[in-house]
């Protein structure tokens, strides 16, 4: 059996992290500024995540979610603290995916509609709902096309407003990221954000904030859309969260009332992934990796402004896309294979994005711009 071919693949196999470096089987060394998509948060095999997660399994990996397992509650509470969220609601699942799936559920179950508004460039996810929230008809199979998601110019205010007046009243939601990530580091203006809880407040719909990329302290803020000072009714988060182990989930407003039975997960919240999870939470919280994230981002994003051949960067925290005058594969390229550094790509085809762990360290940011400049000036040269 082979496997299905659904990935373009570097020709590239590590075999070994920790940090922000990675090696592959020829021992050669790589500084990751991508994190396999903003997942690795607290660095490659964190000797505290490492020791939690060995523990835990020593005493039990598996069971259902038909047994008390009070890691969750212990989850539910660091991360209600670390968030500002206490009063909020944890439902445990298992990616990014799913946890929008879930909140896209539960806001049709809590307003008994089925109309959603999502946004041009937005990446929600690749199952049902999501991939139908999702500005990508390339993975959109016939059985996820639905009449019920309606797509709207991003940080447009008064699109939304026109939307909202010819739908409001069957409007379960508008789901809106907190950065857009794969449509190339797009940050939804305050304003935008705020007439987006407004609207959905004013019709009785849902808003939901996917932070699956932007979430976990990537911003400088917990989650990005703190930095407009809204309150959402459900956050749908992953990636950072378990630094690499499979594991999301949505936070959910006390307004929204559970019953037995209405969502459900094998996997979600298990004991691996709640240890996975509290580890991230307490590096975060001791080694104040949100204020590293802020003076981090500054940094890098100063010093890229203005360099030859960059018409935009965009970003917070570590989240940032460089936007270049041209398509930026060619130079992705050269960065992995003449520097060995791991950069990312987006939607935009001129937008390189830069993801790393929120431990980087100036003498790493300054290892890529040195390459980055270098590669600029040659290509300004030739």
């Amino acid at each position: 059996m082979n496997l299905f071919d659904v990935y373009p693949l570097f020709d590239i196999e590590p075999v070994r992290a920790t940090g922000l470096t990675v090696w592959d089987k020829e021992g050669k060394k790589y500084l990751d500024l991508y994190g396999g998509h903003a997942v690795i948060s607290i660095g490659h095999s964190h000797p505290h995540y490492l020791k939690r997660i060995a523990r835990q399994l020593y005493d039990i990996g598996f069971y259902s979610n038909a047994v008390q397992m009070p890691l969750q509650q212990e989850l539910a509470e660091k991360l209600g603290k670390l968030s500002g969220y206490e009063n909020y609601n944890l439902f445990l699942c298992n990616s990014g995916a799913e946890a929008n799936e879930n909140a896209l559920k539960l806001a049709s179950f809590h307003t008994g509609r089925k109309k959603v508004i999502s946004f041009k460039r937005s990446f929600h996810g690749r199952t049902s709902a999501a991939v139908a929230a999702t500005d990508d008809p390339s993975i959109v199979a016939p059985l996820n096309e639905t009449e019920n998601i309606i797509f709207l110019p991003f940080n447009d205010v008064a699109a939304f407003a026109a939307a909202l007046n010819e739908h409001g009243q069957e409007l379960a939601a508008v789901i809106v990221e907190g950065i857009q990530g794969v449509g190339g580091v797009n940050i939804p203006d305050p304003t935008f954000l705020k007439a987006l809880a407004a609207g959905c407040e004013r019709v009785g719909a849902l808003l939901i904030l996917d932070e699956v990329q932007s979430g976990y302290g990537r911003s400088g803020k917990f989650f990005a859309h703190q930095h407009a000072g809204i309150q959402p009714d459900l956050i749908a988060i992953a990636k950072g969260m378990g630094n690499g182990f499979p594991v999301g989930g949505v936070l959910i407003s006390p307004e929204i009332e559970a019953r037995h039975g209405m969502l459900g997960t094998t996997f979600g919240g298990n004991y691996l992934a709640c240890a996975a999870s509290l580890a991230v939470l307490e590096v975060i919280e001791k080694e104040e990796l949100l204020e590293n994230a802020t003076i981090m981002g500054h940094y890098l994003k100063e010093q890229l402004e203005g360099m030859p051949g960059v018409k935009e960067v965009r970003g917070q925290g570590l989240m940032i896309g460089i936007e270049l005058n041209e398509p930026c594969a060619a130079i992705r390229k050269e960065l992995l294979s003449q520097h060995c550094i791991f950069t990312g790509s987006s939607s935009n085809k001129n937008t390189l994005r830069l993801l790393p762990a929120l431990t980087i360290s100036k003498a790493e940011a300054d290892q890529f711009l040195k390459a980055f400049t270098n590669i600029l000036s040659q290509k300004e040269l030739a």
